[in-house]
């Protein structure tokens, strides 16, 4: 999730268990804790890494329970032994630390990206994907109760105030959980009808909502792309055919880089040639023709491909006029036939593009 509700998470989980008179204290450390995980990308970013590295070991190490479990005793340790507030409460502090701490990743395992809880175990990415990265309904109940309990933070309504935002934040997470199962059964049924029931497949919530989804299914030949709204859309479900490379992803199969991202993003991935160069775009993020994630992995040489370092590669999209779409989309259902004919026409670039 992004940094304010990772720092609001922990700020108000800190501060509710804290004492009142911690309570300020307990509202700064947790904000603190809270974004402490994300903090891995500043030595990535030192380092140089390529983009392919820097995005499958963000939300590594640093986001491991099995990491950050044993750190925050560490750190509450510590501080029990320097003295000061955590030694006056020991108890409290210490739920306080560890939980403003392991909640970051828990909270990040409810987006797509991908989160490794268990580094250095071998699964793949936790990716729940019931929020989006942003959503404001989530943010804003823990951001009032901080904004509150930093006011008045010796009054016992200020604890009330931040367990209820907790509470109503908690709730929206179970709500979208629910909003997902809901989008999958109907994603579910009309695959069925197509004989692709068992096919991989994953859905996730369009930016900042949770009415409206987008679903992707892979298929022999590409995979297959729709959304559901849950306010508009009666009926089946209609999805849109795409293409992929099948036979550049298998040229570049075994290249490290390639392997490392079809670990991480499960095999959700869309390959092309475009201008001789091997381009996989991870189709968890975006939406068809527009990856937030594209990286080139190999260059053209000959019949076969040579690897090259791992390039993330931008082509413009009108950020504006999408999201003025998605809004729409979620009061209206399209006519199918008008679904279909989209499809066709933002499938034709990106095909004559790779030859």
């Amino acid at each position: 999730m992004d940094s304010l509700s990772q720092i609001v998470l922990g700020g108000a989980v800190a501060a509710a268990i804290a004492p009142a008179a911690h309570r300020r204290a307990a509202l700064a450390a947790g904000a603190a804790l809270g974004t402490l995980p994300d903090l891995d990308s500043v030595p990535m970013w030192f380092l140089g890494l390529d983009p392919v590295t820097n995005m499958t070991w963000h939300r590594g190490p640093s986001h491991s329970l099995l990491v950050l479990l044993p750190f925050a005793a560490l750190l509450w340790w510590l501080f029990k032994r320097a003295g000061g507030r955590v030694a006056e409460a020991p108890q409290r502090w210490y739920w306080a630390i560890t939980l403003a701490l392991v909640t970051h990743p828990l909270l990040d395992a409810f987006t797509v990206y991908g989160t490794q809880l268990w580094w250095p175990l071998p699964p793949s990415p936790a990716m729940w994907s019931s929020v989006f990265i942003i959503d404001p309904l989530y943010t804003l109940p823990l951001l009032l109760a901080c904004v509150f309990a930093l006011w008045r933070p010796s009054m016992a309504s200020a604890r009330r105030a931040l367990v209820l935002g907790l509470a109503l934040s908690t709730a929206y997470l179970g709500w979208s959980l629910a909003a997902k199962a809901m989008v999958e059964r109907t994603a579910e049924k009309a695959l069925a009808a197509r004989g692709l029931q068992d096919a991989p497949r994953f859905s996730v919530p369009m930016p900042f909502n949770t009415l409206l989804w987008r679903v992707v299914v892979m298929t022999p030949d590409g995979f297959l792309e729709g959304e559901r709204s849950l306010v508009a859309d009666e009926g089946p479900m209609v999805f849109r055919e795409y293409s992929s490379d099948g036979r550049v992803l298998e040229g570049v199969a075994e290249l490290p880089a390639v392997r490392r991202l079809l670990w991480f993003n499960h095999g959700f991935m869309k390959a092309e040639e475009r201008d001789g160069q091997a381009v996989l775009s991870d189709l968890r993020m975006g939406a068809e023709p527009d990856y937030s994630f594209r990286f080139i992995v190999a260059e053209r040489a000959g019949e076969g491909w040579r690897e090259v370092r791992p390039q993330q590669a931008a082509w413009p999209w009108e950020a504006r006029r999408r999201l003025a779409q998605m809004w729409e989309r979620i009061w209206v259902q399209p006519e199918a036939g008008l679904q279909a004919a989209e499809a066709k026409s933002e499938a034709a670039p990106a095909s004559s593009a790779s030859k």
